[in-house]
């Protein structure tokens, strides 16, 4: 596996010390950046190669020979984005840079194209009343809803195939027939799915007791069933594992906005006025990754939420991380938000 820190030269370097990096590294281009990390160019054999045609000492300065202006994809862009633009240009490696262009990462033609498989188990839930969204739901099962041309849980289970999982657990209970129909037992994917049937409602957390006592011992994504999202199952799954987390959840940023000055006083005195602070908050995004021995902890008859699970395990001193999503994400728990996934979704999966 490629470091792509291996391949960053200031850009006080010369041409030779270009030469040495892409002599040791296979990556067949090296990142010139400036004391910042920010990317301020690119060096290939071919860059090098022109400059000996023009008679550039080797003993130059790098940037007289580096591409000052090379193609960047955006951190937050989707590997499907990076992919299209790799192909539409022709490129075979691409810098990743955040929004003050500093070098996050580098994505390769080779990368993007390699297909993975992921034996880890996802599990999808799918087995909510979806009161919120009546009538919508008073024949059709929230998950079933469509958003653009695929229901809600079949966006899901797309975004997870393309990345390479291909074990699913489905957990269901309202209008359970009709899920269960639609997705069968995932032929049509070329996938593998089963079902774990909650006779009454369990919470979030609950229907875990239900799966075999054999169940493979990889760490399981899991995610609720009404979530229209981009966050990066791959990356997710790897910081868990790098972590070594019991229980990771994902979390989302929330502000809210005081719509007043607030005061601070000392005892009648005031000491300062704040105009309508911003307070930031991480929320729950529905999306977890569960170590194996979390199954053992739940016994499959008591009503158990994801956030009680999780509680229980902080309390134990068990090792709980959050992973902050900064892609797009949006549950779709009311008519307002339902609204708005059919608004987002073309631009989101296209």
């Amino acid at each position: 596996m490629y470091n792509w820190k291996n391949i960053l030269l200031n850009k006080d370097s010369i041409i030779t010390d270009a030469i040495d990096v892409l002599d040791k590294e296979a990556l067949r281009i090296v990142l010139v950046v400036d004391e910042n990390d920010r990317l301020v160019g690119t060096v290939t054999d071919g860059d090098i190669r022109r400059g000996l045609i023009k008679h550039i000492a080797l003993s130059s300065a790098v940037t007289n020979i580096m591409f000052k202006n090379p193609t960047v994809a955006l951190a937050e862009e989707s590997k499907k984005n990076v992919l299209s633009k790799m192909k539409k240009l022709d490129l075979l490696q691409i810098p990743i840079v955040d929004s003050d262009r500093k070098i996050v990462g580098l994505e390769t033609i080779q990368h993007l194209l390699e297909k993975k498989f992921y034996d880890n188990p996802v599990f999808l839930m799918a087995g909510g009343f979806g009161k919120r969204l009546q009538p919508l739901t008073d024949s059709t099962p929230k998950p079933l809803l469509k958003v653009g041309n695929k229901p809600i849980l079949e966006n899901i289970l797309d975004q997870f195939i393309a990345v390479g999982f291909h074990n699913f657990y489905i957990f269901v209970h309202y209008k359970a027939e009709m899920v269960q129909e639609y997705f069968g037992n995932g032929s049509d994917w070329n996938v593998t799915i089963k079902y774990i049937h909650e006779d009454r409602p369990l919470g979030t957390a609950g229907g875990l007791g239900l799966l075999p006592k054999d169940f493979p011992a990889y760490p399981m994504l899991m995610m609720n069933g009404d979530l229209l999202t981009k966050i990066d199952f791959e990356q997710l799954l790897n910081f868990h594992i790098k972590e070594k987390s019991d229980i990771t959840m994902c979390v989302r940023e929330y502000d809210f906005q005081v719509p007043y000055g607030v005061i601070k006083a000392d005892k009648h005195r005031i000491t300062s006025i704040e105009e309508k602070p911003i307070h930031r908050f991480f929320v729950n995004a529905g999306v977890y990754v569960l170590s194996p021995s979390i199954l053992s902890e739940v016994d499959g008859v008591n009503y158990l939420d994801m956030p009680q699970l999780l509680e229980k395990k902080i309390e134990s001193s068990g090792c709980v991380n959050m992973f902050p999503v900064h892609e797009y994400w949006l549950d779709i728990g009311q008519i307002e938000q339902f609204d708005q996934a059919q608004q987002d979704v073309t631009d989101l999966f296209r």
